[in-house]
């Protein structure tokens, strides 16, 4: 595997990558006080080894919260715990981008502070429930953001981008998947809305341009990402429309510049070469599999063009010196889906590396 493009050098607009290995976003709900803790800042100098890390989801303002346990990027306090996160990665040669993840009308006021309750593009709930500090909660019916709440979100997203760019890291990537806010406008079941924000394609995407628009102008298109997740009914999302939306939405995005675009595929493999072909950038892709684990058999992907580089999940949660590994091909730690979410240094720090071998 050692020969393969994955373990060659990517330029993402400027910031040099040692390889094409990934480490994809991954919600671990360890941030107790939703400051990054010392213990954060271990497990991603443990993955530094990876071409770029893309953090776990970081709410970009108080009601952003969606999960207990999740970090912000909105405080003073938060900065700092992030800078030492990017101190110790870039200590250890690494690269990490920040998600902002507005978690919309996923989540519970149990989990926010005050009389908070969460928003959305349309006040629809979602079907399902969440863990909180009581137990499992249904969702709530979200509040409609109004239109002034709208261009004050897009602020926040300017706000927590330039926080990133104070605490270290060396770019963002805004969450547009997985049917969290940015992806709750895009959606024909969540965004019901008449006025600019919602209807026709136009408008419904206008909202994650608009977003894009901010953090490129607060610091820079170069340290801007975007991940998107097509036709992905996560979190009670239906798209009725994903053919024309998100070939409209890369072509709206593709002038900035970003760094990069990231897509989560949920299956058709058409979409992304369209979206390929019409993005200029670096394509990060997650690709769909099987198992719904990404693994040394999706390697060929990048020497194929797919992609240029490839995001991996679980088996990077379990595997802290993956790149090696894969160049070896193997062996693999097993993740531990009980330790996934809260708990110590279990299942979280305690994987270990292969020995002898640089990461």
């Amino acid at each position: 595997m050692s020969g393969s493009t994955a373990f060659e050098p990517l330029d993402l607009a400027g910031t040099k990558l040692a390889n094409r290995i990934v480490m994809a976003p991954m919600t671990r709900s360890r941030a107790y006080e939703t400051v990054p803790t010392p213990l954060m800042a271990e497990y991603y100098a443990q993955r530094a080894g990876a071409g770029l890390i893309i953090t776990e989801g970081i709410q970009p303002s108080v009601v952003g919260q969606g999960y207990p346990f999740t970090p912000g990027l909105h405080s003073a306090e938060q900065v700092a715990g992030w800078r030492a996160v990017t101190d110790a990665v870039h200590a250890a040669g690494g690269r990490i981008f920040a998600q902002l993840m507005h978690a919309g009308r996923i989540g519970h006021p149990s989990v926010l502070p005050g009389d908070l309750h969460p928003v959305g593009a349309s006040p629809v709930r979602a079907a399902g429930s969440l863990f909180t500090g009581t137990g499992m909660e249904e969702y709530p019916t979200p509040a409609e953001l109004s239109a002034a709440e709208v261009e004050a979100t897009i602020a926040d997203f300017a706000t927590a981008a330039r926080n990133a760019v104070e605490a270290g890291f060396d770019g963002i990537e805004l969450h547009g998947a997985n049917g969290y806010l940015l992806h709750q406008f895009l959606a024909d079941n969540t965004n019901l809305r008449t006025d600019e924000w919602g209807g026709s394609v136009a408008n419904r995407i206008r909202f994650v341009v608009e977003v894009v628009r901010a953090t490129s102008e607060a610091i820079g298109a170069h340290r801007v990402g975007l991940r998107i997740s097509p036709a992905n009914p996560y979190n009670d999302i239906a798209e009725e429309s994903t053919h024309e939306l998100y070939p409209a939405l890369v072509d709206a995005i593709d002038p900035f510049g970003l760094a990069y675009l990231h897509i989560g595929e949920t299956g058709e493999r058409a979409l992304t070469l369209e979206l390929r072909k019409r993005f200029s950038g670096v394509l990060i892709l997650n690709p769909h599999t099987p198992d719904g684990v990404t693994g040394p058999d999706e390697l060929h992907l990048l020497d194929d063009g797919v992609a240029d580089a490839l995001s991996f999940g679980a088996l990077f949660l379990a595997n802290p010196d993956l790149p090696a590994r894969l160049a070896r091909g193997g062996p693999f730690n097993t993740p531990d889906p009980a330790t996934f979410f809260g708990g110590t240094e279990v299942g979280y720090t305690d994987y270990p590396a292969l020995t002898g071998v640089n990461a």
